[in-house]
């Protein structure tokens, strides 16, 4: 789901760090007088968000009629991305039939367990995650929701722009729900500490930095959909590697549909850039200015405020998503939307033209840096709570 482009090293980590080393804690709990109060607080504290500067609307509002414009093309050029229901697979689909008799049912379950168990601890970390991830659905609508020109105003609104938000979320919906079943029933991971996880994940939201500003989301949601794209398609390869070729078809169907949003939401992209270049590239440049954060960024189990910074830094060492593959996804899209060849821009358009293009090898270049300190440095262990505890190495 709009997933993981990982904050990977420190390059990607600008603030609040002294705050996480300390716990994550807010300076008020040390004020609260009730012990109990104190215990409670601590435990419901999400770590501390990657927080940018608070702006709200920043999009002219004359530019809301683009998207009033575009909404017959976003009908013919958009809305076709999305599959009929009837066409869809669905989750009973990968999954072992409880209609079947039980003896059958529980054969399959076993045959299912088998394969697991010959996977690793550090792949059902990453696996989690990308579940946790896909949880978190209602925050991603909402976000999108907050979008000024494109939003659903009614909740069942005909626009183009609402009836593909609802469709994409409703085919969005079904990751989750098949990634779920099948972790819990593979026996390999703490279903409860995963749903704590995933009630304090909806409820911390998000922060994307997009600023009710559909130019700045759509570019946020085309860089997302390819990041689901390349993590899921990597931990099918993991899966098959492992032993598991129904879990690596799983994931390559979730990675499918990642592929096929992510399509959407750059198209969106790339027909603002046609008919607003400058506005469309700057746009583009102030989510890379930002860092694309991700939607997982407020990870939480109720126990560790790095969680997400652990959880990324596994995805990192198994290859599932690393910071070369940030900066592939960037290259990939400038390449797509035309950056680079962009005429008839303004100065700031140009400046922030020659920003995006200079900014993949600028990338490349500071993970090689982080890569040859992480060498020089012990690798270390972190407990997870949602394999039971157990140790995996960063």
């Amino acid at each position: 789901m709009l997933m993981q482009a990982l904050h990977l090293n420190s390059s990607f980590y600008t603030e609040n760090q002294a705050l996480r080393r300390s716990g994550g804690c807010s300076p008020t709990l040390h004020r609260l007088q009730s012990p109990t109060t104190v215990r409670f607080a601590m435990a419901a504290a999400a770590p501390p968000a990657l927080k940018h500067q608070k702006i709200t609307h920043s999009m002219p509002p004359e530019k809301i009629e683009v998207f009033k414009s575009l909404e017959n093309w976003a009908s013919q050029s958009v809305l076709p991305l999305l599959k009929p229901v009837e066409q869809c697979w669905q989750p009973q689909n990968l999954v072992p039939d409880p209609t079947l008799p039980f003896e059958e049912f529980c054969d399959q379950v076993r045959e299912l367990r088998k394969r697991t168990a010959e996977l690793p601890d550090e792949y059902f970390v990453v696996l989690v995650g990308d579940m946790i991830t896909e949880d978190a659905l209602p925050t991603y609508q909402t976000m999108i929701n907050t979008l000024d020109g494109v939003r659903d105003e009614t909740g069942a609104s005909l626009s183009p722009w609402a009836v593909w938000t609802r469709a994409w979320t409703a085919e969005e919906n079904r990751h989750g729900d098949l990634l779920r079943t099948y972790l819990y029933l593979s026996g390999r991971v703490d279903m409860l500490m995963i749903e704590r996880t995933v009630q304090y994940l909806i409820g911390a939201g998000m922060d994307p930095g997009t600023e009710n500003n559909p130019y700045l989301g759509f570019v946020y949601t085309s860089f997302q959909e390819r990041a689901t794209f390349v993590s899921h398609g990597n931990t099918a390869r993991l899966a098959k590697d492992g032993g598991d070729p129904l879990l690596a078809r799983i994931c390559g169907t979730i990675a499918a549909d990642e592929k096929r949003h992510e399509n959407a939401y750059a198209k969106i992209v790339e027909k603002l850039l046609e008919v607003d270049p400058t506005g469309a590239v700057i746009a583009v440049a102030d989510m890379m200015r930002k860092k694309i954060t991700m939607p997982a960024h407020l990870m939480f189990d109720g126990h560790d405020p790095r969680l997400f910074e652990h959880f990324s830094a596994v995805a990192q060492r198994l290859g599932v998503y690393t910071a070369n593959d940030y900066a592939d996804i960037l290259e990939f899209l400038v390449g797509r939307w035309g950056l680079e060849k962009l005429e008839d821009l303004t100065g700031e358009g140009r400046r922030a033209q020659d920003y995006v293009c200079g900014l993949a090898p600028r990338i490349r270049r500071l993970q090689e840096r982080a890569d040859e300190l992480a060498k020089k440095m012990e690798p270390r262990g972190v407990k997870f709570s949602w394999i039971f505890n157990r140790e995996v190495k960063l």
